[in-house]
């Protein structure tokens, strides 16, 4: 690398990457308990593995939530409908975990606490349309359009679960060359 150059890679992962697929489950979950209950309270985990499905968490609302139902929507929509992949909606055993938010932790979030809230941080940038880094978008393009392939039936053999990895060249500051690779 020249004086002033750098490398920065990103990765992307598909619809069926098991972190995608556990995010979507939990956000259905906190989807369906607000649809019904607008102050519901969640803190939803999951866990995925060959065959089997753990959601967990603490969630405090009044409306019923069928999790195994949620649960096998998701895993469907998602593409999970062959056992060929290890996985399937119709055929994995789904562990309900689930339970009231602690007194301690309602305190906190509460009127005037702050619980135990997370923090993220990033920045936002010039070198694409999204205001995000190339590396990261090249990366989400390249999952969104392996989706797309995998859905059209062009390559009937993959599956959801799929991952890509963008490494660019930054020289001054300013992207040059992307290197890829796509699983």
């Amino acid at each position: 690398m020249s004086h002033g150059s750098f490398l920065f890679t990103s990765e992307s992962v598909t619809e069926g990457h098991p972190d995608k697929l556990c995010d979507q489950v939990s956000d259905s979950i906190l989807d369906e308990v607000l649809r019904q209950d607008k102050t519901g309270r969640v803190a939803c985990e999951t866990f995925v593995t060959v065959g089997l499905m753990i959601v967990g968490g603490e969630i405090t609302t009044n409306a019923y939530v069928d999790v195994d139902k949620v649960v096998r929507r998701v895993i469907k929509e998602i593409g999970y409908t062959d056992p060929r992949f290890g996985f399937s909606f119709d055929s994995c055993a789904i562990l309900n975990a689930i339970h009231s938010q602690s007194p301690d932790i309602a305190q906190g979030v509460d009127t005037g606490g702050a619980g135990d809230q997370g923090l993220m941080c990033g920045y936002a940038c010039r070198e694409t349309k999204e205001l995000m880094p190339i590396p990261i978008m090249l990366a989400h393009k390249l999952c969104r359009r392996l989706s797309v392939i995998r859905k059209s039936n062009k390559l009937p053999y993959l599956g959801p679960d799929g991952k890509s990895q963008v490494t660019v060249e930054y020289v001054d500051g300013k992207p040059e060359r992307v290197d890829t690779v796509v699983v």
